[in-house]
């Protein structure tokens, strides 16, 4: 096996950091010029990276997402989804923006950043730093927006913090691969493996209450995730809204 493939089946996501140590700017850029190696729709790279250092900035930004491992890691990225360069360059080119309104934008983003996460993600623990992904930074979508100063077309869609580990947990099983990799067509006949699935992860589930993983999608899924993000897109542009 590669060195690439074993430190990608090795992944942890890291929850404690070794608090007041920063990042080299070296491993920053490496970091950073990983991410932007990643593919996109069209090469239109249509997102952006915050970097937050500033401790008090990750504070709020722990409150907002509702992690406070965000304010303890030496680095926090917040990848946004980002068509304001396509505004601009319809304005410089004299063309109509007028696919601003199309949902597939939003599939657009969300695929480009989840590129370039993945990206500076494994450029990260290659080079030793632990990681985790934080869906939170969606938890008060307008709110975050604001806070980070997010013009017309930019939207917060993940973060990843980036530090030392001050942890080391071990890897969780992931689903039988028969679960998620089918040939030639959708297979629906999968509920058998979720179940034994559910027996093998419950170990490692202790920070979810130690239930199984369908349990823990039941419930996680019940009621709407997060709310007021349709407000929140619209306020930013998208959907055929507006600011």
């Amino acid at each position: 096996m590669n060195k690439v493939i074993e430190q990608m089946l090795n992944h942890r996501s890291i929850r404690q950091y070794i608090p007041g140590k920063s990042i080299p700017e070296e491993d920053l850029d490496l970091i950073i010029r990983a991410a932007q190696s990643a593919p996109s729709w069209i090469n239109g790279q249509h997102y952006s990276i915050i970097g937050i250092k500033d401790h008090a900035r990750k504070q709020k930004l722990a409150e907002l997402t509702k992690n406070p491992y965000v304010a303890e890691c030496s680095i926090f990225f917040v990848f946004v989804g980002d068509f304001y360069r396509v505004s601009l360059a319809s304005a410089k080119h004299g063309t109509p923006f007028r696919a601003k309104s199309e949902e597939d934008l939003l599939l657009v983003a969300a695929t480009d950043v989840g590129l370039a996460c993945q990206n500076a993600l494994t450029a990260a623990e290659s080079l030793g730093y632990g990681t985790v992904c934080i869906g939170g930074i969606r938890r008060e979508f307008t709110e975050v927006s604001k806070f980070l100063g997010l013009p017309e077309f930019v939207i917060p869609i993940v973060g990843l913090c980036i530090g030392y580990p001050d942890t080391n947990p071990k890897v969780k099983p992931r689903l039988p691969k028969e679960a998620v990799y089918f040939e030639e067509t959708y297979q629906t006949d999968t509920l058998p493996l979720l179940e034994k699935y559910d027996t093998e992860i419950i170990p490692y589930s202790e920070r979810e209450g130690s239930i199984g993983y369908t349990e823990r999608l039941a419930k996680s899924y019940a009621e709407p995730y997060y709310k007021g993000i349709l407000e929140g897109l619209k306020k930013q542009g998208y959907l055929g809204g507006n600011r």
